[in-house]
């Protein structure tokens, strides 16, 4: 199927979720996530805020996680055009975008390039590990400029059913994908 087509479908899907069901179904990621992984005090975590009117995956439970455990947690935000990384403590300061999106007040870039993890939020991704997401290209733009030992997953209710047809040369697939019932490598083994 081709991205738009994705995009529609899963965007439908996802609305179909009720709000209760959204959550558990975060939680059950995120417990699959932690066994699998099993992220250490020290490790550097790249991770999206929801947008839980979108019924996104809930990774507040990730970074509230994260933070307990001393694990660094960074987060993405959109300044002219352009996704920075700021990294985020308990006390950081919040506001929410013109897309909804809850962001850190400060636009200071933390300069991070190597993350042990990129937990990227999508819509779609398929048995080959790419991915549908908004169409705003944001992510494989950041993709590009990180270290390759990087793990790229991607979290998602859904397993992969259809192939993606219309893939680009500067897609940039991810690595792992975290479901509800699975966790799926791609091709990159655990260390």
């Amino acid at each position: 199927m081709l991205k738009a087509e994705l995009r529609k479908e899963y965007t439908q899907k996802r609305k179909a979720l009720s709000t209760d069901e959204a959550f558990l179904l975060s939680e059950k990621i995120f417990e699959n996530f932690i066994n699998y992984f099993k992220p250490e005090e020290g490790e550097k975590v790249h991770i999206f805020i929801p947008i839980l009117e979108r019924k996104e995956i809930d990774t507040q439970l990730f970074i509230d996680y994260f933070l307990e455990q001393n694990i660094r947690v960074f987060v993405p935000k959109v300044v002219a055009d352009t996704l920075i990384t700021i990294e985020v403590f308990p006390d950081t300061v919040f506001e929410t975008s013109n897309w909804g999106i809850p962001e850190p007040a400060s636009n200071e870039d933390s300069g991070e390039d190597f993350f042990n993890y990129v937990i990227t939020p999508l819509l779609y991704c398929d048995k080959k590990g790419n991915r549908v997401g908004y169409g705003k290209g944001f992510y494989d733009g950041f993709f590009e400029n990180l270290s390759k030992e990087v793990k790229k997953i991607g979290v998602n209710y859904f397993n992969p059913d259809e192939n993606i047809d219309d893939v680009w040369e500067n897609d940039i697939p991810l690595d792992y994908l975290v479901t509800p019932t699975d966790v799926l490598s791609f091709g990159k083994g655990l260390e």
